[in-house]
């Protein structure tokens, strides 16, 4: 398995949906492991990286965000 580059400010979908109802997250610190925002209700929480690489649906890097705007 290959090991994804993420940084801060990438969104990411997930397989499963946050309590709240939503799967878009944004990731606010990465290295073994990653804490990531909600971007509905605005709650954090930090995973291990082979479980939230592995959770992953879609990854959205931030340098395309920004040209998307």
């Amino acid at each position: 398995m290959q090991i994804i580059p993420l940084q801060a400010g990438d969104e990411v979908d997930m397989k499963k949906s946050h309590p709240c109802g939503n799967t878009r997250f944004r990731i606010l610190r990465a290295g073994s492991d990653v804490r990531i925002l909600c971007l509905r209700c605005g709650r954090d929480l930090t995973m291990d990286r082979l479980k939230f690489e592995k959770s992953i649906k879609k990854h959205y890097p931030a340098s395309k965000q920004e040209d998307e705007r």
